[in-house]
């Protein structure tokens, strides 16, 4: 029996509640008849023998010579891999990249290659901890190399492990790590959560220094960006493919790995939250009334404990390597038939409930940037062809939206919010009057390459992720969140859903048409 696709539902009298994420939390809303929701596909079925299609993959790549007729004793080889961000939950092990990598160090050891280094790409993120990368690459790849130090953290301030490749034909700098530059063969192993994931992004950004990066995670790159998840209409894709071309005419050779999963994203008991409400079994409505009375209960560090614990049952649905180019292709092709929903026509309010994760906040807080980011950066974003909201219309975002912050991962951002935001919402005024600074802090810097911090000028990126969605949109309302906080953001905090749409009719006038976004999990609404 195939997976039933994603769907379009109008919501009627006989309509029961609908499910919105809220944090580390979720609430049962009631919609308004007329409205719609965009309910995403079922889980595609996966591969069955997943250690049979990755070696298919190495042994059979797309427009290159399989992986062993690149591999001969003596070469540098260097294999980098995508970070803790990538998939959301952190999927149950053993991980997708282990498996990968594993594979690839197989053939390797075949081939008498015995100078292998593994580097977690993570551009200007926080660096893994030690059971966040063996959560990755596995206990064997781990103790095998971290202890000769051949696996590690990307050091993107470390000025002796860059080095400078050359400039794109817009003058766009392209700097990355040294090994990978100047290794006989650099090969990327990659997840595609979403379809912005992967391509030529991987290296031009996960590898990349401040100097690069600069280049395309900046406010006018990102306001002309229409849809991070379409590449052709996005100018962040252009400038790392941009820079692909500058590494590989720079001859840096890269033998691209990049995987696809399905979207089966929790697993029992929180199964229910990926369900449609009208099939939730007697267990499913047990389960959601126990563990929201729980949740309500318990402190935030309990709620949280609870939710990052969660290891999604994420599994493989396809496999591809070889050329950059080529196999992307095939990989946003994928990502795109578990993802699209057809969607007709835009809508006044767009409503959503934000979960309590995104990718810079695994085992950690999602502060209010960072639910700025994840609303207008990323679910916002997921669409292609228009916006699902049209111009001039209104977000309605819930989330709890605390006024609060991890002090080892999130130290700038701390600064960010409390300085830069009390005096400016505007990403183009963010731009050129604070972020050189928070840029270059060696306080930051040092805490970024010895401590777990995000780089400093990261929430300066969060916040311009968002740019294109503050152009486009009327209003941003956030139900159930810090008042304070909310407003600091520069949107408007409403304590219920019913108080949020009537705010909304200010902005949109009398009777709006208004389209939910069911997730988790994860898709795309293909707008026409």
């Amino acid at each position: 029996m195939s997976p039933r696709p994603g769907f379009v539902l109008e919501v009627d009298r006989s309509t029961p509640p609908t499910l919105f994420m809220h944090g580390e939390g979720f609430r049962l809303e009631s919609l308004p008849v007329g409205s719609r929701i965009v309910y995403p596909p079922e889980a595609l079925p996966t591969v069955a023998d997943i250690d049979g299609a990755i070696r298919s993959a190495l042994l059979h790549p797309v427009d290159s010579e399989p992986l062993p007729a690149l591999l001969f004793p003596g070469m540098r080889l260097t294999i980098a891999f995508d970070d803790v961000s990538l998939p959301l939950p952190p999927m149950r092990r053993p991980d997708v990249r282990q498996r990968v990598i594993e594979a690839v160090l197989d053939l390797a050891a075949a081939a008498g290659v015995d100078d292998v280094h593994l580097i977690a790409a993570l551009a200007l993120h926080r660096r893994m901890t030690e059971a966040e990368l063996r959560h990755a690459v596995g206990d064997r790849v781990y103790d095998a190399f971290a202890p000769r130090g051949q696996l590690y953290n990307f050091d993107a301030e470390d000025p002796d492990a860059l080095t400078f490749v050359g400039e794109t034909d817009q003058g766009e700098e392209v700097e990355i790590s040294k090994r990978a530059a100047e290794s006989d063969l650099l090969i990327y192993v990659n997840i595609n959560l979403v379809a912005m994931d992967g391509g030529h992004k991987s290296t031009a950004t996960g590898l990349a220094s401040y100097r690069s990066l600069r280049h395309h995670h900046n406010v006018r790159t990102l306001q002309r960006s229409r849809s991070f998840m379409d590449q052709h209409r996005s100018e962040l894709h252009s400038s790392n493919w941009r820079m692909g071309k500058v590494l590989r005419d720079a001859g840096v050779k890269i033998f691209q790995i990049e995987t696809t999963l399905n979207n089966d994203t929790f697993p029992p008991p929180f199964d229910f939250l990926q369900k449609r409400e009208w099939e939730w079994s007697a267990r499913h409505r047990a389960t959601f009334v126990a563990s929201s009375k729980a949740l309500d209960r318990a402190p935030n560090r309990v709620r949280r404990s609870v939710f990052h614990s969660v290891r999604a049952p994420h599994d493989l649905t396809g496999v591809a390597a070889g050329e950059v180019e080529a196999v992307h292709r095939l990989t946003t092709a994928r990502v795109y038939e578990q993802q699209l929903v057809p969607v007709e026509g835009q809508t006044d309010v767009l409503t959503l409930g934000l979960p309590y994760i995104c990718p810079y906040n695994v085992n950690s807080v999602m502060n209010p940037i960072l639910v700025m980011s994840t609303a207008l950066g990323y679910f916002f974003n997921l669409y292609r062809g228009r916006p699902l909201v049209r111009e001039g219309g209104v977000l309605i975002v819930s989330h709890p939206t605390p006024w609060e912050f991890h002090p080892v991962h999130h130290p700038s951002y701390i600064d960010f919010f409390e300085q830069v935001l009390s005096e400016t919402t505007d990403p183009l005024e963010v731009e050129k009057t604070y972020e050189q600074a928070y840029a270059e802090d060696e306080w930051y810097r040092h805490l970024y390459r010895t401590s777990y911090a995000y780089h400093g000028v990261h929430p300066f990126y969060m916040w311009y992720w968002g740019s294109h969605a503050l152009q486009h949109l009327g209003a941003v309302i956030v139900v159930g969140g810090d008042a304070r906080a909310v407003r600091r953001l520069g949107f408007k905090p409403a304590s219920t859903l019913r108080d949020a749409l009537e705010m909304a009719s200010d902005v949109v006038g009398r009777d709006p048409s208004i389209t939910h976004f069911h997730a988790p999990p994860l898709m795309m609404a293909d707008v026409t």
